[in-house]
Formats: structure tokens, sequence, C-alpha cells
């Protein structure tokens, strides 16, 4: 008996999520050997990553684009650049992702609203409190987001020896060391996000308690399922 073909949106997330992985293990490499060769593999998986959805649809264009832009990792390598793109990361994402929920906060469907129908269904919304309790979540996540966005690249300019400011030969106006610079950048902001995530879901389970709520697993497993819908911005119904 053969298995059937993963749908696009299926091969996206399981390819997705055996790559990504991959990713936090070369930045930190990369940061503790100070070898740019870590920071290009990093650099290269993400832009992999990122691109899955188009590369595996096998769209022309999309191969072109990938190859250009992996052309141009190899060139900010050779220059010696990579290090310093990696480290850019961390900053680009963490500002993308709170404008990505920061955005929503004007339309009459804030981000965390999206998730919970992902997870709950719609009709999870008209329960005592949800709606109001969803918006808060979306803005707490839109400035705890931006806070770290914009101390990362405090950390990226500052640090002393390595940081932004310091290789353009400029003063900088508060110099951190150099290694906990890195730490951060690489592991502390992650580790972060990780800790106000399971914070956050022990808040909602406290502040909502006359509710039943999903185990944590089983939070997480729909969210990856319908990851795709949440990025699009479509209501989704939990099955």
């Amino acid at each position: 008996m053969t298995s059937s073909p993963l749908s696009p949106e299926h091969a996206t997330r399981r390819y997705g999520l055996l790559l990504l992985p991959a990713y936090p293990l070369l930045a930190i490499a990369g940061a503790v050997t100070q070898r740019q060769v870590f920071a290009l593999l990093a650099l290269a998986l993400l832009l992999t990553v990122l691109m899955l959805p188009q590369l595996l649809a096998r769209r022309g264009t999309s191969w072109l684009l990938w190859s250009g832009v992996l052309f141009g990792l190899l060139l900010s390598w050779r220059c010696g650049f990579a290090g310093a793109l990696l480290e850019a990361v961390p900053v680009l994402i963490n500002a993308l992702l709170a404008a990505w929920f920061g955005r929503t906060l004007g339309t009459p469907e804030p981000l965390v609203e999206r998730f919970i129908v992902a997870i709950e269904g719609a009709e999870r919304l008209r329960q005592p409190g949800v709606a109001a309790y969803a918006r808060q979540v979306t803005w707490f996540w839109t400035v705890l987001l931006g806070g770290q966005a914009l101390l990362l690249a405090v950390l990226l300019l500052c640090a002393d020896h390595d940081g932004l400011l310091a290789r353009a030969g400029i003063a900088a106006p508060l110099v951190v060391p150099a290694r906990w610079a890195a730490v951060w950048l690489h592991l502390g902001g992650y580790l972060l996000l990780g800790v106000a995530f399971l914070a956050e879901y022990g808040c909602r389970r406290w502040r909502l308690r006359h509710l039943p709520h999903p185990g944590l697993h089983d939070m997480l497993l729909q969210l990856a399922l319908h990851w795709p819908q949440l990025l699009r911005g479509k209501r989704v119904v939990a099955p």
C-alpha cells in the first residue's frame, strides 16, 4: 500500500519543522566560534525555510530569487559581513512580529482572536471575557516584541569590540559586554519569548478559569495545523 503524497501545506510544515531547529544551533556556533561559515549556513537555512512554500511549488521565479539571495549571502560571507547579517536577524524577527501583532489592533480581529478561533472555534469568542482578553494579549505581545526589538538593536550597536558602532570606529553611548550581547541576541531573546508564552498560558487559565481550556500540547498542535491560515488573516474553524 503506497502512502498518498503530501499536500504543499503539509510538506511545508513538515520540512520547515525539521529544518528550523538547526538555525539557533548554527547561530550559537557562529557566535561562540566567531567563524563566518556558521553564520552563512544559518542565514542560508533561514532563507530556505522562509521561501519553502514557493520552492516546493516549483515556481521558477522563486528559485531564481532564492538563488540570487543565496549568492548575495555568499558575497557577504566572502567580505566578512555574514556575522553582522546574522546578528541583525533577531532584531528583524522581533520587529516584524511586533508589527504583525500591532497592525491587527486597529482592526475588529486582533491577532490573538485568530489564534483562539483556530484552536477553539469562533463560538469561544462569544463567551464572557474572551474577546476582551484576546485584545489585551495582542497588546501584550506587541509591546513585548517591540521592546525586545529595541533592546536587541541597542545590543547590536553598542556591544564592545564587536558592536556595529565599535566596528565603525564610533564611540557607543552605552557599552555592553560583547559576550552578554551575543548570548542575548542568539539565545536569551528566544528564551524570553518561550517563558512569556508559558506565562501567558498560565495567566489565561487563571483569568478565564470559569471556562475549560485545551491542554498545552493540543493548543500548539492546532496552531501548527492552522499556521498558513493565520498568516493570511482568514478566520479558521477548529475541527
